[in-house]
């Protein structure tokens, strides 16, 4: 697709956002099977649920402009997956505790590309007027963020105290 007008940049981004939440998925259901904080293992899980709900949204929102969600992929959540696996799955932790708090690093670095991506969204369907499209998207955002801010709390909560000592 040939980008010509913001609406153009704004299915484009849909499209390509739909492809980092598809990725991401996959590798947050994986990072929650290594987990062993109980509360990372279920805030994981959460997440994973989340990242669905967001999936649905772009899909209905770019085929409501006549166009296929899985038409983009999505480079940089592809290489946020790799470190992923290479930093949290692959890697070799004599502590369960340090590879927890390695796990919430790569999924906080994962979701903060989601967060860009998505408030990047609500800003362009609030100038093209598609106000409906706006509060979905912003709802995405809202909800990326909690789980962000969950990760933190789990983090400083109990996680890195562990993998500390």
């Amino acid at each position: 697709m040939a980008i010509a007008t913001l609406k153009d940049v704004y299915i484009d981004q849909l499209q390509d956002l739909y492809s980092a939440c598809s990725q991401s998925k996959s590798m947050t259901e994986k990072l929650a099977g290594a987990a062993t904080n109980a509360d990372l293992k279920d805030a994981l899980k959460a997440g994973a649920n989340g990242i669905v709900s967001g999936m649905g949204v772009a899909t209905d929102l770019v085929r409501s402009h006549d166009a296929d969600p899985t038409d983009e992929f999505c480079k940089g959540m592809e290489g946020l997956v790799k470190e992923a696996q290479a930093h949290a799955l692959d890697a070799q932790f004599e502590e369960n505790d340090a590879r927890d708090a390695m796990i919430i690093t790569q999924y906080q670095r994962m979701t903060h590309y989601a967060i860009a991506g998505w408030g990047c969204l609500v800003a362009f369907a609030s100038r093209l007027g598609l106000d409906e499209e706006a509060k979905r998207l912003q709802e995405c955002l809202d909800e990326t963020y909690e789980g962000d801010l969950r990760m933190t709390q789990i983090a400083k909560g109990a996680v890195n105290q562990a993998a500390a000592a």
